[in-house]
């Protein structure tokens, strides 16, 4: 029961923390194109190595926890 538990909270936070940081990157963002339209060529290679590492490392966090309770 305790390792279902342990299970379900960490999935939950590889998923809502890399979900937080795309959200303020994209917000930042475009606050940013907002303010100034022509600078779109410098946020968007940010904005994407941003999402990017984000997502990267939910991957190895889930990889990680699926290594670790994988196992019977």
């Amino acid at each position: 029961m305790w390792r279902n538990l342990v299970v379900l909270l960490v999935v939950l936070f590889t998923v809502l923390g890399p979900s937080a940081v795309i959200a303020a990157v994209g917000y930042a963002s475009i606050r940013a194109l907002g303010r100034n339209p022509s600078a779109a060529n410098k946020i968007l290679p940010a904005m994407i190595v941003a999402i990017v590492s984000a997502e990267a490392i939910a991957v190895v966090a889930l990889l990680v926890m699926f290594q670790l309770y994988g196992r019977s």
